[in-house]
């Protein structure tokens, strides 16, 4: 949200010399290296800074985006243009300011979200909702749409039209995401836009491919207060060899049985959705291994990374599962270097066009990771 205003809040904008802030200086520290993959997008998105022009970067989930985008935004403070880090979601703008800030230590990153304190300040280097882009009129050079798939940029217009109404008229645009829709991949393929692809992780081993279980009419049984035997005994396993789980759900309103089922097995259970006002608290309690099952909503599709954990999902043909939160959730398994392995389980009462596509989708960017070796 952008707070709150009224309709006779007067709108200022400035028309007088554009402000510049001396960042020939902003070097960036980092002693990190790039996979090939990652070296050849970033080397990709450095062109299109200086040709002034729009880029689609299609990395795998775990691809290490962030660090792709290093040389690029260097090279745009130190040409004193303004940068601009939009996505749709907060969770994300306060996990990148500190990454960034970190990196780039003397310039002052500015995460700029609904109820921000700073929001109003001049920054070189901005990281922003999609929202909050209405205040900002033609005041970037460089502009990196993360998440450009994500809820709920990729259905509004009016956040459309935002992102673009923040670009200066000669600006070069990124767009990231792990899942482009049809219309996008329709681009790439007809080479209507600028694309390079990382179709490895940075630790370059494949990326976990999705098993298809049936378990019936676990709807029906989850009335009666039961879940199936398959997906009962996939968890106790899992638990007896201490791995931790995280398990999605379709509907807010079967967490409780969820939860009361399960909790049979472990005392170390939560359940987390959009509206939990605990939410932070029970993901970082995940992280830290204080619990070993959580149970969620798509909420926790992307955004988060858990060390070492198998994932299934529950009523897998549910219609909220599309190919993209489905590539999305099986992304959750295997992203750390020590842990680059796991499971991913779809338990389903059904097959459905998108649990095919998406588990096609993973097998392609495995073949294609393989093909341009950038597999180990």
């Amino acid at each position: 949200m952008m707070g709150r205003i009224s309709e006779c809040t007067p709108l200022i904008s400035w028309t007088g010399p554009a402000v510049i802030q001396d960042t020939a200086s902003a070097n960036l520290e980092w002693e990190g290296t790039l996979s090939p993959g990652q070296q050849k997008a970033s080397d990709k998105l450095e062109q299109m800074i200086d040709e002034q022009s729009e880029l689609l970067i299609w990395a795998v989930c775990g691809a290490g985006k962030t660090e792709v985008l290093f040389k690029g935004i260097e090279k745009s403070l130190q040409q004193n243009k303004r940068v601009c880090i939009a996505t749709p979601r907060t969770d994300v703008v306060l996990e990148l300011a500190p990454r960034l800030q970190e990196v780039f230590p003397s310039i002052t990153v500015l995460p700029v979200y609904g109820g921000s304190e700073d929001r109003h300040l001049y920054s070189p280097l901005t990281i922003s909702t999609t929202h909050q882009l209405f205040r900002f009129k033609q005041a970037f050079d460089l502009v990196i749409l993360d998440e450009m798939d994500a809820f709920p940029y990729s259905v509004d217009h009016a956040l459309q039209f935002a992102v673009h109404h923040a670009r200066k008229p000669a600006s070069a645009m990124i767009y990231l995401t792990a899942t482009p829709d049809a219309s996008w991949k329709k681009k790439c393929q007809q080479n209507k836009i600028n694309y390079v692809t990382i179709p490895a992780r940075f630790h370059q081993h494949p990326l976990p491919v999705p098993e298809f279980l049936w378990c019936g009419n676990w709807e029906k049984q989850l009335k009666k207060g039961r879940i199936p035997k398959v997906i009962v005994e996939w968890v106790e396993r899992r638990l007896h060899s201490n791995k931790q789980v995280l398990l999605f759900i379709p509907k807010i309103a079967y967490m409780k049985n969820v939860k009361y089922v399960f909790e049979q097995l472990t005392t170390k259970i939560e359940t987390v959705h959009a509206e939990d006002p605990q939410r932070k608290e029970k993901v970082q309690k995940m992280r830290k291994k204080k619990l070993d099952l959580l149970i969620t909503t798509t909420i926790l599709e992307r955004g988060v990374t858990f060390s070492n954990i198998d994932v299934a999902v529950i009523g897998a043909e549910n219609q909220i599962f599309t190919e993209s939160a489905l590539v999305q959730i099986a992304g959750r398994v295997g992203r750390k270097k020590d842990y680059p392995s796991g499971d991913i389980t779809f338990f389903h009462y059904g097959k459905t066009n998108s649990m095919v596509a998406a588990r096609n989708q993973i097998l392609q960017s495995n073949k294609e990771a393989k093909e341009k070796g950038m597999l180990l």
